[in-house]
């Protein structure tokens, strides 16, 4: 049986649930370069999906579109029911407020202290914590969801890659985000480290019920993290199933994520 024959019931079970993101028919190029070629997907609310794909298949230029910072060539992105198409700016910066990033690489502002990094956000949105006088605690709850609570006044020079990476992870979450984008969430980290960030990742979505899209080459980090998996390849979801329905497919395409 191959992956799209399973893919019925994997996606039946969520047929009741709430859409967060939905992607459908979407087509990007660049010059010559054809990126997404009818790429599709659909996220549901509460649900952690993983997008795996070679360096190049499309895997940013679809988080770009997402969230409306490129335009794409055709086709529709919908996110928490708005379509991004048909937003002013004012708009789009109000639902980027809904939408936490952990970004490869973590981001931080080298000149700024951990407590500086998780208030920027804040600062930008001002329209969503509005009466919000004294932001200290809401750092300090972000701080502590990833067991940080003492680097507030630290800068990043100061900090390892994972705490780096915690931090950033704060500051994702410190707007209350239904939406968390995740960039290669443990790229660069080493094993005990990448499994904490994973542990993290599922606590939070445990706690606030955020859904999450998750952009990874490590197969552990999708083994542990994913409910639901898309493979995209040549520009298109390629194959789509739980870790189990696509680490036991048949096709050499998809095979070949899974070999060590």
């Amino acid at each position: 049986m191959d992956v799209k024959e399973k893919i019925g019931p994997v996606l039946g079970d969520n047929t009741t649930k709430e859409v967060v993101v939905r992607i459908q028919d979407l087509y990007k190029s660049f010059g010559d370069n054809h990126v997404l070629n009818g790429f599709n997907m659909v996220l549901h609310k509460g649900e952690n999906l993983v997008v795996m794909g070679k360096s190049g298949s499309g895997k940013s230029v679809m988080i770009k579109c997402l969230v409306g910072l490129i335009a794409p060539d055709s086709g529709t992105v919908e996110v928490l029911g708005k379509n991004i198409a048909e937003l002013n700016q004012t708009d789009l910066d109000e639902l980027r407020s809904d939408i936490g990033f952990l970004f490869q690489g973590s981001a931080l502002y080298d000149s700024m202290t951990v407590r500086e990094n998780l208030e920027f956000p804040m600062r930008r949105h001002r329209k969503k914590f509005e009466g919000i006088t004294d932001t200290l605690p809401l750092v300090k709850e972000a701080l502590e969801n990833v067991g940080l609570g003492h680097t507030m006044d630290l800068m990043p020079e100061e900090l390892s890659g994972g705490m780096k990476r915690r931090i950033a992870l704060a500051r994702a979450i410190i707007l209350k985000p239904k939406l968390i984008l995740y960039d290669e969430p443990t790229s660069g980290l080493d094993p005990i480290t990448a499994k904490e960030i994973i542990g993290l990742m599922r606590n939070i979505q445990k706690k606030y019920g955020t859904s999450a899209l998750i952009i990874t080459h490590d197969v552990d980090c999708a083994r542990v993290i994913s409910e639901r998996m898309i493979l995209l390849v040549d520009g298109i979801n390629y194959a789509e199933g739980t870790y189990e329905d696509l680490v036991t497919s048949a096709d050499p395409k998809i095979n070949a994520f899974f070999k060590k």
